[in-house]
């Protein structure tokens, strides 16, 4: 029998091979970022596992897949239920960016201490706004709709196979194969040819919403391996003459703790594809929509540590209004350190990051009582913390790695939004809860809590900050 999480591994494996077999590049950047890592891991050694063993980072992968409707996106959440991935946070990017990005998000993955250390790959799924209509006009919506609602993403026996083994959490080693060619399958590029003219109406709206709805099935749109030096993967994959994005997206680099997440790219590549023409002819043509995306995790924040990271982002933002591009950096570096603690035992004494906490076994002996507060338990030995890496995605740099593989911003009406794509409508559509993010690292930091608090005969206990 094949568990669900070997399901989980065996397929995000699969899916690289495949994938890097469309998109060479991509293959590159996974060769990269593993003399990356070997090279930060002889440098620092032990400290360079400090957010995950080298063999957890060097397998970890996450996807992106675009979906048109409600049906397909729960077909998506039946397929990663199968390999034990659940639906995480509701993301919107429709106003996060330049450009036109009609779409509402969450990421598959899974969510349990154990699971995330077998493998912990996750895969961020959007799904069309088809009702917005600051994007689509009575016209195009009816259009758009009908397109969608002809066209099958997912056969029934892989929807089948995947009931199975969500339900029995494994399958027999032979269907588990047969479920992996079939999932694999589903998201491979297709090579029947793309309708021209209504590929490049949708274009005009939006170049993700033609990537959605402008074909008659899905595709891997990135696959990203994890990096423990983003800055150096830049400089290296530049090097080896491949053009990417302008930035790396997320917090600056700076001393002291990473936190959260920081992610970069290779442009898309103009990809052939076969176009069909209104007359029925097909020629050769080509699509970029597809790109290589890293990213470097760091430590999670807490709810205040989020609202600090979102009050520096607007600062920055009105800081780099007024200085030309070269400065913008710096101001941001300046503004991050003047609002966040730089270091662990900081970031956990005052309750911004997330950290399971442990009592030390050699901790004081000399009879005193231990503090009430976990940052004098920390200062004074008797505590120690252990980050919990951040698991999830930034709306702002999500929506900024799409933009910046467009090839033009789209058009957005102004006005406001009619339909609800609030966190209700994802868990509607995706027929199952939709989890909080926040409450996932919650919960193993509050359990360590009332373990040291037992472990020291504390009688309350300690508050994280």
């Amino acid at each position: 029998m094949i568990r669900q999480w070997q399901l989980r591994a065996a397929f995000a494996a699969r899916l690289s091979e495949m994938y890097g077999r469309e998109v060479p590049a991509y293959t590159t950047l996974v060769d990269v970022s593993r003399e990356v890592n070997e090279d930060v891991l002889r440098a620092r050694g032990a400290d360079a596992e400090r957010l995950g063993s080298i063999g957890r980072v060097t397998a970890e992968r996450h996807g992106a897949i675009r979906v048109g409707t409600p049906g397909e996106l729960r077909q998506v959440a039946r397929v990663f239920g199968s390999l034990g991935m659940r639906p995480v946070g509701h993301y919107d990017l429709r106003d996060t960016a330049g450009s036109a990005l009609p779409v509402v998000s969450t990421a598959f993955r899974p969510v349990t201490e154990d699971e995330l250390a077998r493998n912990p790959f996750r895969v961020f799924t959007s799904v069309l706004t088809v009702d917005d209509p600051r994007f689509f006009n009575a016209d195009l919506r009816s259009r758009l709709t009908e397109f969608l609602a002809g066209r099958s993403l997912f056969p029934p026996e892989l929807l089948a196979l995947a009931d199975r083994a969500e339900a029995e959490r494994e399958l027999p080693d032979e269907l588990a194969e047969r479920f992996l060619q079939l999932a694999v399958a589903a998201f491979e590029l297709s090579a029947e040819p793309v309708d021209r003219a209504w590929y490049e109406t949708l274009a005009r709206v939006s170049a993700v919403a033609a990537d959605i709805g402008g074909v008659r099935s899905t595709h891997i749109n990135h696959l990203t391996p994890r990096v423990l030096d983003i800055d150096e993967l830049y400089r290296r994959m530049t090097a080896r003459g491949i053009e990417m994005i302008d930035t790396i997206q997320g917090p600056p680099h700076r001393p002291g703790a990473d936190v959260l997440l920081r992610q970069t790219s290779f442009r898309a590549l103009a990809e052939p594809r076969a176009m069909r023409a209104p007359d029925g002819s097909v020629t050769r043509g080509s699509l970029r929509v597809r790109f290589g995306e890293v990213e470097a995790r760091g430590i999670a924040l807490t709810r205040e540590g989020r609202a600090r990271y979102d009050r520096v982002l607007a600062l920055a933002d009105e800081g780099a209004a007024q200085r030309p591009p070269a400065e913008r950096e710096d101001v941001a570096r300046a503004l991050w350190a003047a609002h966040l603690p730089a270091t662990e035992r900081e970031l956990a004494a005052q309750g911004l990051g997330f950290f399971t906490y442990h009592a030390v076994p050699d901790r004081p002996g000399d009879g005193s009582t231990p503090p009430a507060d976990i940052g004098t338990l920390l200062s004074r030995g008797w505590v120690r913390a252990e980050p919990l890496v951040y698991e999830d995605f930034l709306p702002r740099s999500a929506a900024g790695i799409f933009q910046s593989n467009l090839g033009d911003s789209g058009s957005r009406n102004s006005g406001p939004h009619s339909g609800s794509y609030d966190a209700d409508w994802l868990a509607g559509a995706v027929d199952r809860d939709v989890l909080d993010p926040f409450a996932l690292y919650e919960g193993p930091r509050d359990r360590s809590l009332a373990q040291v608090a037992d472990a020291l005969g504390l009688a309350t206990t300690p508050s994280p900050g």
